[in-house]
């Protein structure tokens, strides 16, 4: 029997969840809580750019890239458990829903648009 091998978001995935048991996170980790610390890493990242100009964001992007990047390091983080503990596998999850955004977003229809599907 072939073994089956790991894609590279499940690794990501067990070693955030190995992570999470050697402490003894899990206790914590209510679906709730963990979708609620998911939300507020997602702030974080939207902190770096509130209030700025375009020209301020692309210099700060320049000046701050490794902090935005541990905050969206931490949100993949909070993704990864809560998939996990809801049994989701991601890569198949985002695969249907490209495939449901493509038929919301018809290129014919939205290319060089930012209208919602409901308005094209």
């Amino acid at each position: 029997m072939a073994k089956k091998t790991l894609s590279e978001l499940q690794k990501l995935q067990k070693v955030a969840v190995k992570f999470r048991a050697d402490r003894d996170w899990e206790q914590f980790h209510t679906p709730k809580d963990v979708a609620l610390s998911l939300v507020l890493e997602a702030a974080e990242v939207m902190e770096h750019f509130q209030w700025k100009s375009q020209e301020e964001v692309r210099q700060h992007i320049k000046t701050h890239k490794s902090e935005i990047g541990d905050e969206l390091a931490d949100v993949l983080c909070y993704l990864l458990y809560l998939a996990n503990d809801l049994h989701i596998e991601l890569k198949k999850a985002f695969l249907a829903k490209m495939k449901k955004n493509a038929k919301k977003y018809p290129v014919s229809k939205s290319k060089g648009r930012h209208t919602k599907y409901t308005e094209l």
